[in-house]
């Protein structure tokens, strides 16, 4: 999979507008006693705007040209009791739709955020952070209108342009035809301009997707941003990006402008027309005063739907680029899923074996080439070499983040793609590299490792660590609020953190990626000292660049182009003088 950035717009699968609208609309029936009710009124109010004009023309010409004012009041409140009616009815649909609608967005959030929590990592390392978030936040909130729209304004929109025009030929087919002559224009004019509609509320969604991916990516490395200076350089690149943006919208909504143009064009054509027949063809002796009133109201019901239709078309235009982008993340399979018929894999001694396993990520060459090890329950594995040797590889197989390209990764003679994912994990401790902390208490984080971890375990994993020396002395001890990442506890206090997080889990097999690489050496000593007593009987990986973490370790795996190329005892590999030995005296040589 391609890596795209802030830079590059993301790439767009083409689908049926038609089926998208389906899709969305689907979420619809869940809610169908609400619709139902909402169709009912929207059918009254139909039925009370139809009837309005056909009381305008019954007034002029059967109470007000013959003088029967007590027939026409009994018609005004007949008329006014219906429309307060209509009004009731509107606003009791407005709050039915609004809530149903809201609901919705609810769902099809948190489907799309689940699944987006099964998708692997091959999913996270192609696309920035930002991009996803637009997905789930600005994406899905511009679905409401659609949603909302399908039900109050395409329905009884398309009821009532058929019933006028049934209504209007009823009554005078040639002035109804004068009156619909411009129609065929309108609705040429519309497909024209739909066609390159859509194509640009596409890239405008791209453009707003790089934003927010440039957004978010910035903020979250101010800090380096700051300490370089380098604050005018992204401010011309954000400058860039919004400029972009501005750009795309411009252009979908310059053509987006047309729509109401043409309506209205066509409208002035169809009321000349109107008017012109009625008068000057047909003759007032022919059509009277109550039927040109008439028809000029239906002329209005009928291109004010239109309106509406075309702007609803316009926001379907315009949204359901959303819509797209937000199934298109749904549909994306996860590259690592558990097996048909899997199975729970039982309480594990920790038992790893490798059997000639092959590894590249998605674009790259071999990381792991052939390798082959097995390690005995409670032994404790150092993985050493230099950076990019495919150390943190070997971890990440483990755990199943990645899937093998040849060979096969067991534990306690388990494949683990047959085994489910949460079964093998939940037995797992591992700290990566990258000591993420949420916002919350320091309980809270420590908590991850367990959810129902008791206070006392906490206080347990944090002692054993030596983290509870400064826990201790913040304001509110283990209540004390962080916030995201951390950013008031000090680089080595984050680490001793994320160790407490690991160990409250009291794994069978724990994983240390680089797990001291932000201690200083008294605080290392002291970690050092209080993780002993947890690696024993359990199985342990530890990958280090720094040496002296793994002196006590049952074995040291060398590892360089993606291969083992020593192994043995740290004693064993001095003596051997070969690469550990080189390696361990371009530390300790002075």
């Amino acid at each position: 999979m391609p890596i795209n950035s802030f830079k590059d717009d993301e790439q767009t699968i083409e689908v049926s507008k038609l089926k998208t609208l389906r899709r969305l609309l689907s979420y619809l029936l869940t809610y169908k006693k609400e619709i139902l009710a909402v169709l009912a009124i929207m059918a009254f109010c139909v039925f009370v705007s139809l009837l309005n004009p056909l009381i305008m023309e019954s007034a002029v010409d059967d109470y007000i040209s013959k003088g029967d004012v007590i027939g026409l009041f009994k018609l005004i409140g007949f008329a006014l009791s219906l429309n307060i009616l209509m009004v009731i009815g509107i606003k009791i649909r407005m709050y039915v739709m609004a809530r149903v609608c809201n609901n919705i967005l609810v769902t099809i959030r948190q489907d799309l955020y689940s699944h987006i929590q099964t998708l692997d990592f091959h999913f996270f390392d192609s696309r920035p952070t930002g991009k996803i978030l637009a997905r789930i936040i600005g994406d899905i909130n511009s679905l409401k209108d659609v949603l909302s729209n399908c039900v109050t304004t395409l329905i009884p929109d398309f009821i009532t342009i058929c019933a006028v025009v049934i209504i209007m030929f009823i009554k005078n087919p040639v002035l109804a035809a004068a009156s619909l002559i411009s129609t065929p224009l309108m609705a040429i004019c519309l497909f024209l301009i739909q066609v390159y509609s859509h194509k640009r509320w596409q890239i405008f969604r791209k453009k707003s997707s790089n934003l927010n991916a440039f957004v978010h990516e910035d903020f979250s490395g101010i800090r380096i941003i700051q300490s370089f200076t380098a604050e005018e350089e992204t401010k011309q690149t954000f400058r860039g990006l919004v400029k972009e943006h501005r750009d795309s919208f411009i252009s979908a909504i310059r053509l987006n402008d047309a729509f109401g143009s043409v309506i209205d064009f066509c409208w002035g054509i169809g009321t000349v027309m109107l008017y012109y027949t009625g008068i000057m063809i047909l003759g007032t002796d022919k059509v009277s005063v109550g039927i040109l009133i008439a028809f000029g109201t239906y002329i209005s019901m009928f291109w004010h739907p239109i309106m509406n239709l075309s702007n609803f078309y316009t926001q379907l235009i315009t949204n359901i680029s959303g819509a797209e982008r937000v199934f298109e993340i749904m549909d994306t399979e996860a590259e690592i899923t558990d097996a048909d018929m899997v199975t729970d894999i039982p309480s594990i001694e920790g038992k790893v074996c490798f059997e000639h396993v092959t590894f590249s990520y998605a674009g790259t060459t071999k990381v792991l080439d052939d390798v082959s090890f097995t390690v005995e329950p409670g032994e404790t594995i150092a993985l050493v070499g230099p950076t990019g040797a495919g150390k943190t590889t070997i971890v990440n197989l483990i755990s199943r983040f990645y899937d093998v390209q040849q060979g096969n990764v067991y534990v306690d003679g388990f494949d683990v793609k047959t085994v489910s994912i949460e079964s093998l994990r939940k037995q797992m401790g591992i700290m990566t590299q990258d000591n993420f902390l949420f916002s919350g208490t320091v309980k809270d984080n420590i908590l991850y490792g367990k959810l129902d971890a008791s206070d006392e375990e906490i206080v347990t994993a944090a002692k054993a660590v030596h983290a509870d020396s400064f826990i201790s002395k913040m304001e509110k001890g283990y209540d004390s609020a962080l916030s995201e990442r951390g950013g008031s506890l000090s680089g080595g206090q984050k680490q001793l953190l994320a160790f407490a997080r690991t160990m409250v889990s009291m794994p069978k097999i724990l994983i240390l990626d680089e797990a001291t690489s932000s201690i200083d050496t008294q605080t290392e000593l002291l970690v050092q000292a209080g993780i002993e007593s947890l690696l024993k009987g359990r199985t342990s990986f530890v990958v280090a660049h720094r040496l002296s973490t793994i002196q006590k370790a049952d074995r040291i795996f060398y590892i360089d182009n993606g291969r083992i190329i020593e192994e043995g005892s740290p004693a064993d590999l001095m003596e051997k003088r070969g690469f550990y030995y080189n390696l361990y005296m371009s530390q300790f040589h002075f």
